[in-house]
């Protein structure tokens, strides 16, 4: 199982782009497979690929995710390119249907149609990563423009990779059997080894539609991780980030890790913590995160805990782990790094 290093969302924590370069180039030294970077309203994860790219050799680069209310995807096809070409083909493209509150709110879209949306998105990022002429009839996308003055294009820049990685970003199961159909990888945000393992039916029966198997396939659980002897205290650093994720992270009526939350047998937990937390109530909100739902969400504690935690993804299926830290200094986190490669290796 390759092990990856999420940046998460640059900010905060009192680091600096010099912390984050000096953290990716830690994991790359400890074996580190790849780095990804998210996208919310802040950080641009492709400008920090293209940067890091230049003072890195071996680390893979991945957007994780790119939002695709954000970029068309042609646009998001031409940002891989480059990436990859100014790496020597190291480019990772990840990317997901975002929520309302951020499509609505910030791109200032309609949030409808994810699963058609996210078909057409992948399926023109297809076209166009393989250098052919984007001709593409879906329920949300036409290009080129009917009756328009265009004609089809192609991409001017290859990617030195022959194929280059594709990774959808997905928690429902029409989306996750999507990215089994169309994707090279599934980024399982928050996801628990059971849970993990419930969703390769949906990943099979994706890729069987295409008529394809999920051999090569990168089944990528992406999880908020902290070693530490004392569990309690592993415990409360979860619970800043795990509030805002199943309290702030969507609108009221749809935020999907709170939906997660629920489907994990935490119902009037998920709806508590939502409610205080956009009450602005959120100390209250972190005091409502119940020790089983925080261990079920992210891996957190002493070291053989985590052993078994690792050994438990790896048997559910997952071909990468990738891990994002909460500790608050640099130094907290580069000992953390080499802690959670301890784990795996």
């Amino acid at each position: 199982m390759r092990l990856g290093y999420s940046m998460s969302y640059w900010g905060g924590a009192g680091l600096g782009p010099a912390d984050h370069l000096t953290l990716v180039r830690e994991a790359e030294r400890l074996g580190y497979e790849s780095v990804w970077a998210a996208e919310t309203y802040g950080t641009d994860p492709a400008s920090l690929m293209a940067w890091i790219a230049g003072q890195t050799e071996r680390i893979a680069l991945g957007t994780g995710v790119l939002q695709m209310s954000g970029r068309k995807p042609v646009v998001a096809a031409m940002t891989a390119a480059t990436i990859d070409q100014i790496s020597g083909g190291r480019a990772r493209l990840g990317v997901g249907v975002s929520g309302p509150q951020v499509v609505e709110g910030w791109h200032g879209e309609r949030f409808d149609r994810p699963v058609a949306r996210a078909r057409d998105y992948l399926s023109v990022l297809r076209l166009a990563l393989a250098g052919r002429p984007v001709s593409y009839s879906g329920e949300t996308v036409t290009l080129p423009l009917p009756g328009g003055q265009g004609k089809e294009l192609s991409l001017g820049v290859s990617p030195v990779q022959k194929h280059l990685p594709v990774y959808l970003g997905a928690m429902g199961p029409e989306t996750t059997a999507l990215a089994g159909e169309l994707a090279d990888g599934w980024l399982a945000i928050h996801f628990p080894p059971e849970h993990l393992a419930e969703r390769t039916a949906q990943l099979r029966a994706g890729a069987a539609r295409a008529g394809r198997t999920l051999d090569g396939f990168d089944v990528a659980p992406m999880i908020l991780t902290l070693v530490d002897e004392d569990e309690e205290l592993a415990f409360d650093m979860m619970r800043p980030m795990l509030a805002l994720y199943l309290g702030g992270m969507g609108s009221r009526r749809t935020n999907f890790y709170n939906r997660l939350a629920r489907s994990l047998g935490f119902e009037k937990e998920a709806e508590a913590i939502q409610k205080a937390f956009l009450a602005g109530r959120q100390g209250e909100a972190m005091s409502l995160l119940p020790d089983g739902l925080v261990d079920a969400m992210t891996m957190c504690g002493p070291p053989a805990k985590l052993r078994e935690r690792v050994a438990a993804y790896r048997e559910a299926g997952a071909t990468s782990l990738v891990v994002g830290l909460v500790t608050p200094t640099l130094r907290l986190r580069l000992e953390q790094l080499e802690l959670v490669a301890e784990l795996v290796t």
